[in-house]
């Protein structure tokens, strides 16, 4: 089993970031940058899950809901991720996902 910490951890750090920021913040980017993680990483446990079937994409549940929806993406993806390799990929989406929603 991959030790997937490293993906928590980074998750974490982004959701309680996103929680602390002011609406102002939310607005400008945080909000869409934690939505485009949340869908790309729930892509990414769905390709897994069920090879060559379409990607259902996660909805757009508002800008005080984006720390919960990249917890739950994240967790999802984590279940499903098959070596260190892929798990170093989901942290460098996680924290460059974080850095352009500068929070």
């Amino acid at each position: 089993m991959v030790d997937t910490t490293p993906l928590t951890q980074a998750v974490d750090h982004f959701a309680d970031r996103l929680r602390a920021a002011p609406q102002s913040r939310l607005q400008r980017s945080a909000a869409a940058e934690a939505l485009a993680l949340a869908r790309e990483l729930s892509r990414r446990a769905q390709a897994a899950e069920e090879p060559g079937a379409e990607p259902r994409e996660m909805p757009d549940a508002g800008m005080f809901a984006a720390a919960d929806q990249i917890l739950v993406a994240a967790h999802d993806l984590a279940l499903v991720l098959k070596d260190d390799a892929e798990v170093d990929e989901a942290v460098r989406l996680v924290e460059e996902a974080r850095g352009r929603a500068g929070v």
